[in-house]
């Protein structure tokens, strides 16, 4: 008898709700593609969308540009595991997992709440930007703190992360 291989299985529907929601909407009619769900295209959006949201929180304003710094996506690994269809009601989650001094590695998931179910994974490695030298630099201290707290309670979360293995921080 063989057991199942649990390191790349996905957290439940069940578990991910006690996550914050992000994102939240329906799938509007104008991201409808020709098969009758949401676009390919639109799911990294949306994902982004609700990552960007979480990081509020956590000191990284949707403005930060204005204050000299931004965050930048470097590498993503997308999972799609279930269409979202036009109407359907959906909201994206988010798993901090590790930060460098420069970097920081997420999972944002998104939900299917009219259908319980996971529909998305976007896995992804994001950049502290300086954006008047436009390269990476260090996370500001107020931050960097806020992240290691959020990546200690993440950690703590009863499932496994799902990573892809295909990335990881520098």
């Amino acid at each position: 008898m063989s057991t199942p291989d649990t390191k790349n299985a996905h957290p439940t529907y069940a578990e991910l709700v006690a996550l914050p929601a992000w994102a939240e909407q329906p799938v509007p009619v104008a991201f409808e593609d020709a098969n009758g769900h949401l676009n390919v295209r639109h799911y990294t959006g949306i994902a982004s969308e609700g990552l960007d949201y979480s990081l509020v929180e956590l000191g990284i304003p949707q403005m930060w540009p204005a204050e000299g710094h931004a965050i930048f996506s470097a590498e993503h690994h997308l999972t799609y595991l279930a269409e979202l269809r036009t109407g359907d009601q959906m909201s994206a989650r988010v798993r901090l997992l590790g930060r460098s001094e420069r970097a920081a590695h997420a999972l944002v998931y998104l939900l299917d709440d009219t259908h319980e179910r996971v529909s998305y994974v976007m896995e992804e490695i994001f950049l502290h930007i300086d954006m008047e030298t436009r390269r990476t630099a260090p996370w500001p201290e107020d931050v960097a703190a806020n992240l290691d707290r959020r990546i200690a309670e993440h950690a703590e979360l009863p499932f496994a992360a799902d990573v892809s293995g295909s990335m990881a921080l520098r």
